[in-house]
């Protein structure tokens, strides 16, 4: 659907997502119910944040307190925020009715005038998106790019939902986007070059199983064509085993071997190549056009020249490159991109040296998978900070981890029990135990038993929601704490 005007939307959630769509909506000429089951006024600043749509268009209709059914009555179309499960039964009620039901993502990706990039992933999807941003806005400043001179758009999961800036989007720009299991299980529209980086246990919560969520990111290819373009990741069986689940030209990254027959990104004497079969492809003019001669291997970068520590890092490098290539983007713009690129925040960003120790903040680590990666980027001396809220996924693979690397552990939060019985120590153990309730104590704790040459990392492997309101929250309130150190 593309034309908006007189219709009744309804939209499930005011936080970020759905007072973005809102406003775009109200400038389509829709009459916009906004819903949420917090109360008026908890969300009276958001409600006062919309006020000047009334200017432009019909004003919004709130509704408040829940997700009642007569939401339903003379709704043209139900569109649903990241953060509403799609159990809830105002939305089984709209599907029984065949009242569709979309999101922000899916209709900008609908409506958007120029080629989309979409990237999702258990782990690394944040940061291969903001590095493919990078490596695209080189591109945009360049004389003799694709891209010179146009502008490449980064939002969705990661933060600004791109819906906000469509009407001002131009044909021969470029859009790239996070899309989260949330997001892509509503989903029946793919972009064009979609990414799967890779499969783990995660929010499970929400999906009900392993196979349900990897269901949801699959979906980011399901709509693709023939003239698409698929990044997977060749490092984890589930991602490579979608290849044949997509029409489009399929592209791998890893740091596993690359088959001859296979295209994609590898690493071959400490460097990063390519190998692209039918040459580079520009998506400048909208549609994938083969261009310039067969290069077969081309090398990208030194991994000595890769600012982000860790084999995590390596893979995020090595998927960005793979994407940003298969856009039509020059080896030279993507090691520059690369070279000047400083990761993104509460991702192992470094804080500060304090008493002859680096502070890390990785408060993004909401799951042990995560947690185990960033322990795996450090060789020196670990003081971890571990704990949060649980998602009941696996932490066995965490606990032997943390017996072989971690010199200190400081456990908080709910998780600090759970962690505590799984390691179950022995009284001749070398690994040092502290407990305490909150992460500002354990900070307090790390300044008191952290020495010269110690690396102290927040890595909590649970997410923040016992204390904080989200992981941001969390990292930020790490890195005050931190800055404060006498």
């Amino acid at each position: 659907m593309r034309d908006w005007n007189g219709k009744k939307i309804v939209i499930l959630g005011a936080a970020r997502q759905g007072t973005a769509l809102a406003r775009y909506m109200v400038h389509q000429g829709a009459f916009v119910i906004l819903n949420d089951q917090k109360s008026g006024q908890k969300l009276a600043s958001v409600q006062t944040a919309l006020e000047d749509l009334s200017e432009v268009g019909h004003p919004i209709e709130w509704v408040f307190n829940g997700h009642p059914l007569s939401l339903l009555d003379g709704c043209d179309v139900l569109c649903v925020s990241g953060g509403i499960p799609i159990t809830l039964p105002v939305v089984s009620e709209a599907l029984a009715r065949n009242i569709p039901v979309l999101n922000d993502s899916q209709i900008f990706i609908e409506v958007s005038p120029c080629p989309v990039i979409g990237i999702t992933g258990s782990a690394g999807k944040t940061t291969t998106t903001l590095l493919v941003g990078k490596i695209l806005k080189e591109a945009t400043n360049t004389p003799g790019s694709v891209f010179y001179d146009k502008q490449a758009w980064v939002g969705g999961n990661i933060g600004n939902p791109l819906i906000n800036n469509v009407e001002n989007m131009r044909s021969d720009d470029i859009a790239v986007m996070e899309l989260s299991s949330f997001q892509l299980e509503l989903m029946n529209k793919s972009p064009h070059i979609a990414a799967v980086l890779n499969f783990s246990p995660d929010h499970l919560d929400r999906h009900g199983s392993m196979a349900e969520y990897i269901a949801a990111k699959t979906r980011i290819l399901t709509f693709q064509s023939s003239s698409d373009i698929a990044i997977l990741g060749r490092d984890d069986v589930n991602t490579l085993s979608l290849s044949g689940l997509t029409p489009a030209k399929v592209i791998t990254f890893g740091i596993s071997e690359l088959e001859e027959s296979m295209e994609g990104t590898f690493i071959k004497d400490s460097n990063l190549y390519i190998r692209y079969f039918d040459g580079k492809r520009s998506i400048s003019s909208g549609d994938f056009v083969a261009k310039g001669k067969i290069l077969p291997e081309e090398r990208l970068l030194k991994i000595d020249d890769i600012p982000l520590r860790g084999e995590h890092n390596l893979r995020n490098v090595l998927a960005a490159a793979a994407i940003t290539y298969a856009a039509g983007v020059s080896a030279e713009i993507i090691e520059a991109g690369v070279i000047d690129f400083v990761g993104g925040h509460h991702r192992l960003e470094h804080v500060r040296t304090w008493n002859g120790a680096d502070w890390f903040n990785d408060s993004i680590a909401t799951t042990p998978r995560r947690a185990i990666a960033a322990i795996n980027s450090f060789d020196e001396p670990l003081v971890l900070l571990a704990g949060g809220r649980d998602k009941d996924l696996p932490w066995e693979e965490h606990i032997k981890l943390i017996r072989q690397k971690v010199k200190s552990l400081i456990l908080f939060g709910e998780l600090a029990n759970k962690i505590m019985t799984a390691l179950d120590l022995a009284e001749n153990d070398v690994l040092k135990v502290f407990r305490c309730e909150s992460l500002y104590d354990a900070v307090k704790i790390a300044a008191d038993i952290v020495q010269p040459g110690d690396v102290v990392l927040l890595s909590p492997g649970g997410t923040s929601f016992d204390e904080f309101t989200n992981y941001e929250e969390r990292g930020k309130c790490f890195a005050k704490w931190v800055e404060e150190l006498p």
